[in-house]
């Protein structure tokens, strides 16, 4: 698209050079005017900007996944709904060990399976007698998502819910009416019994109920109720906030648009949008403007990226020493955090009730990679050269750098620096626009490309081999409208 020379370029303040009125965004959402030409939905698109409550989400940068129920105690992943709630009994379950060691790893926020498929409740439901209240655990008297929760509370980490859809222990599953008010006596239960809830999290399995009947979903309905009861609360994968990356791997796109063709939700509506594009979670292009010719509506529906630290999602006995190492974790975290995106990662306590030394090695493994890899920004206090710096980033990260016509921006290191990792942000309070980036290093007279990209949205991690520079130059080769880059960065991995 919109080639831009590498000699010259304008830097301005976002005061002075971004004139657009706050006035003109679109707030999770733009539907765009009968047969506008590309360049037209290209702005529009370039406007969308997060929901509040999208955009805290998107700053968490790694949440925690606890899968933990009755699978834990069977050696199963995906349970039957027969399981006698006797079997569910640790010995030393410990929510604050959970939440210090996640904590200590550098997660944000933890997520638990208050029920997962086989419809065995972490919590003392009043719906069903298959939950906690029947086992022999603190003699039916316990409530894990209580015991977490007031763990989360206490040591300041955010808290979410997993409730499955499909539920194969539920009498009424396939009696769409009645399973769908079951479901949501649950979810009310879980949404007013323990204060605020942050994430709301749904996945799409959607098995047979007895004698073959199918249960229909009504999702509008769950997203009403939780608008209703945690305004604030974001609601992931079948949700309408946060879509699934659609791999388990751990690994996000090379090109990761925050800015989707791909309709949010399970609802009926969006399955037919969604239909009509042939889009799914799973499609290499959610967002480019080949895609955007062909929508007729945008949404601001980012990535999360859910993996597990072991090869299951519930803790086996048999995958102790098959835990992620820390060279598979880092690769991760570049893929998820680093390809703008929340990193979602597994981590199952065992039958104790204890997430394990294993598990714990690996997980502080990367706290010290991470730490390690941040701890020095060999731009900071870099001298910005050329016309207007005075608004360049100068990786102190107060500036935005909102460049006109010519987007290049050079960079003085404060001394020779050797590299080999590259952060850039976008400022997406304003809008997701960059479509390529392009990284130059020069230790002497000869520029060298280091690193390209596509899109950067939240935040984007490249790295390469190990580079030495006397300076550094950044261009925006392409961009829907001008660029707000909020930080431009140089880091030394291990």
């Amino acid at each position: 698209m919109r080639m831009l020379p590498l000699i010259g370029f304008c830097l301005a303040s976002i005061t002075s050079c971004n004139r657009e009125d706050a006035s003109e965004y679109f707030t999770g959402r733009v539907e765009f005017p009968v047969q506008p030409n590309l360049g037209a939905k290209e702005a529009m698109a370039a406007r969308v900007v997060p929901h509040p409550r999208q955009l805290e989400w998107q700053k968490l940068e790694m949440t925690a996944f606890i899968h933990f129920g009755i699978n834990t105690f069977t050696d199963s992943e995906w349970g039957t709904g027969d399981e006698s709630p006797e079997l569910f009994n640790p010995d030393s379950l410990d929510a604050e060990q959970w939440v210090r060691v996640l904590g200590e790893a550098g997660m944000k926020m933890v997520i638990i399976t208050a029920k997962h498929h086989d419809g065995f409740c972490l919590w003392p439901t009043r719906t069903t007698a298959h939950s906690v209240a029947s086992s022999p655990w603190k003699e039916g008297r316990g409530d894990v998502v209580r015991e977490l929760k007031e763990a989360c509370d206490k040591q300041g980490m955010k808290f979410g819910v997993y409730l499955s859809p499909w539920d194969r222990n539920a009498d009424c599953y396939g009696d769409s009416p009645a399973y769908n008010r079951f479901y949501m006596e649950q979810l009310t239960e879980l949404l007013t019994w323990y204060g605020k809830v942050d994430e709301v999290w749904f996945d799409g399995a959607n098995g047979e109920g007895p004698d073959g009947r199918r249960q229909e979903y009504d999702w509008q309905a769950y997203y009403d109720l939780i608008r209703k009861l945690q305004p604030d609360a974001v609601t992931a994968v079948m949700g309408e906030d946060v879509r699934w990356v659609g791999t388990e791997s751990g690994y996000g796109r090379e090109t990761e648009w925050s800015v989707t063709a791909l309709a949010p939700g399970g609802t009926a509506a969006s399955r037919a949008v969604n239909e009509t594009l042939g889009l799914t979670p799973m499609s290499d292009d959610l967002g480019s403007s080949t895609l955007l010719r062909k929508a007729d509506d945008v949404y601001w529906y980012p990535a999360e990226v859910d993996v597990s630290i072991r090869p299951g999602w519930f803790w086996h006995a048999s995958q102790d020493s098959l835990v992620k190492d820390v060279s598979a974790l880092a690769g991760i975290y570049l893929s998820s955090v680093g390809r703008n995106a929340v990193l979602l990662l597994n981590v199952p306590p065992d039958d104790r009730g204890l997430i394990t030394e294993y598990d714990i090695k690996g997980l502080q493994g990367l706290k010290s990679w991470i730490d390690g890899m941040y701890s020095i920004d060999l731009l900071n206090g870099a001298r910005p050269y050329g016309r207007g710096t005075s608004g360049a980033i100068d990786g102190d990260n107060r500036t935005s750098w909102s460049p006109g016509r010519h987007r290049v921006a050079s960079f003085v290191p404060a001394i020779a620096a050797t590299f080999n990792v590259a952060m850039l942000q976008e400022d997406i309070s304003k809008g997701q626009r960059v479509e390529k980036f392009i990284i130059e290093a020069s230790s002497g007279s000869e520029w060298d490309t280091i690193a390209t990209g596509t899109t950067i949205g939240y935040k984007r991690l490249i790295r390469f081999p190990e580079v030495k520079a006397d300076e550094i130059r950044l261009t925006i080769v392409s961009s829907r409208a001008n660029p707000n880059i909020s930080t431009f960065a140089l880091y030394k991995a291990e």
